[in-house]
């Protein structure tokens, strides 16, 4: 379990194809002070196992569907990605629950200067729509953060100065794919309506 708040902007060294499958080295010196072999590591929001470890560099074994399903298969050695450390059990939750699971990866459609802040919008994948509410939460790369505004084709969330600087966002453009992972809340209330559910046709 995770917060949504970025600890350290990570650098890849390197993501190849091995062996073993296909392997991605990041380096990163705050949170690999904090890390050993096995520790679970949100990077750019997606959960994944710290596999081996030297000095300020780990490396993660990478699954097929990790990289279908997210945009860890955009990664390029120097691309910058946001990481978190796995929750403990005493700690102190400052974002939303967050699981690590990556639901789909999605275009950003605009990055606008409003003033001091940045608008930030994001096209919304019609498989995911219902679990998109207005002042609700979301993670996008592992960030925690409110919903804002909501359409049929998009939805648009209002990033701080803070948040930019500190994230992976600050290099972020238009037609760039972010990771989503939609509200664990939302995915529960629509599991358990679907067990409740009768059809008029079956009443």
């Amino acid at each position: 379990m995770f917060t949504g708040l970025i600890e350290e902007i990570g650098s890849v060294l390197g993501i190849d194809a091995t062996a073993r499958g296909t392997q991605l080295q990041i380096v990163a010196p705050r949170v690999a002070e904090k890390i050993q072999i096995g520790d679970s590591i949100a990077v750019n929001g997606c959960c994944l196992t710290v596999a081996a470890q030297r000095g300020e560099q780990f490396t993660f074994d990478l699954l097929e569907e990790t990289l279908d399903r997210t945009n860890l298969k955009t990664l390029r050695q120097g691309s910058r990605v946001n990481l978190e450390r796995s929750l403990p059990a005493d700690g102190r939750l400052g974002g939303h629950f967050v699981q690590g699971h990556v639901d789909c990866a999605a275009r950003i459609v605009r990055l606008e200067n409003k003033g001091a802040h940045h608008r930030l919008e994001i096209e919304l994948p019609v498989d995911f729509a219902h679990y998109v509410a207005h002042k609700g939460s979301i993670a996008v790369n592992g960030i925690s953060l409110t919903i804002a505004e909501v359409s049929e084709e998009s939805f648009a969330v209002w990033i701080i100065p803070h948040t930019r600087s500190q994230t992976n966002l600050d290099t972020a453009r238009a037609d760039d794919l972010v990771n989503l992972e939609f509200d664990l809340i939302a995915k529960y209330i629509e599991r358990m309506l679907d067990r409740h559910f009768v059809p008029p046709s079956l009443k």
